[in-house]
């Protein structure tokens, strides 16, 4: 069968592959265009297997929220590199696997990766496919899904790298957001300093006691030293005890006190947090090539 323009085009655009592949796909398939679609899935599955050890780092925090600031969604999805996680393709495949969560009352990520995006498969399919197109590993990383009965909901996303979801009693849709950005700014452990473990209490006191005991201080001096860097330590890592980023003069817990508002909870993502970089020296490889390419041509 002749390959003709026509139909390397309509297979271009039920694929968005470059048109090269799709020519060669339906040389292969004899121009059975279902066939080379086909065979071009399963080829892109094997290129989304072979990139799947490799470390993605980079990539975006996304939120979708509902109309009415009772629903939300945060996703972080991870890319290899910078210039991919501004890639048009990249965005549009998270900014529709962020409705498709939202829309659906998603909350965990493999519930998320089985459920059909649209007519060509599921998010699976779709992150499988995005993988063969790009050229780097995509991984969705993790969802949190806010669904609340009373109060609102408050979002914040910096530069697509920082995301908050606060709920809070209380307030207006303002307080919500502003909340939101002190906590993409400072970055709290918990909500209130009685949050916190007590295991990490006694980790931070046992390090203050070391620290106080050299000092040659009496008993009671010691004791109150500890005492007091103890409470600053719980007001550094909790909300409430922070200042408050836009009015440095009042901590997040008075100005909340002043609005007659509580802060129920909230999930902050970073890009990449906790994921450890593989940290590649281009110089130190390219030296060791020459290196090797001369003892070879020596011997």
């Amino acid at each position: 069968m002749e390959i003709t323009a026509s139909l390397v085009r309509e297979l271009r655009e039920r694929t968005n592959a470059p048109m090269m592949e799709c020519k060669k796909a339906l040389v292969n398939s004899s121009g059975d265009i279902e066939a080379a679609i086909e065979a071009m899935r399963k080829a892109g599955q094997a290129k989304a297997d072979k990139k799947a050890s490799r470390t993605a780092a980079e990539g975006i925090v996304s939120i979708n929220m509902s109309d009415d600031e009772m629903r939300a969604v945060m996703t972080e999805i991870n890319c290899e590199t910078d210039f991919v996680a501004r890639d048009s393709n990249f965005l549009q495949f998270t900014q529709a696997v962020n409705q498709l969560a939202l829309n659906e009352n998603i909350s965990d990520k493999d519930t998320l990766l089985n459920t059909r995006l649209n007519s060509e498969g599921t998010v699976e399919d779709a992150r499988k496919a995005l993988v063969a197109k790009i050229g780097e590993n995509i991984n969705i990383r993790r969802i949190a899904l806010y669904n609340v009965k009373e109060g609102k909901l408050g979002m914040y996303v910096h530069g697509g790298r920082i995301g908050v979801i606060t709920h809070v009693k209380g307030g207006d849709s303002d307080l919500a957001k502003s909340i939101a950005m002190h906590i993409a700014a400072n970055n709290p452990q918990v909500v209130s300093p009685t949050d916190v473990s007590s295991d990490l209490i006694e980790k931070e006191k046992a390090i203050y006691v070391a620290q106080a005991q050299e000092s040659g201080k009496p008993p009671e001096v010691i004791e109150k030293m500890i005492q007091g860097r103890l409470n600053k330590f719980l007001d550094e890592i909790s909300l409430l005890g922070q200042a408050y980023v836009k009015d440095p003069d009042i901590t997040v817990g008075a100005l909340l006190k002043n609005k007659k508002a509580e802060v129920v909870g909230f999930t902050r993502y970073a890009v990449g947090e906790g994921i450890e970089k593989q940290i590649v020296d281009f110089a130190t490889e390219v030296m060791a090539q020459v290196q090797g390419s001369s003892s070879h041509a020596g011997s």
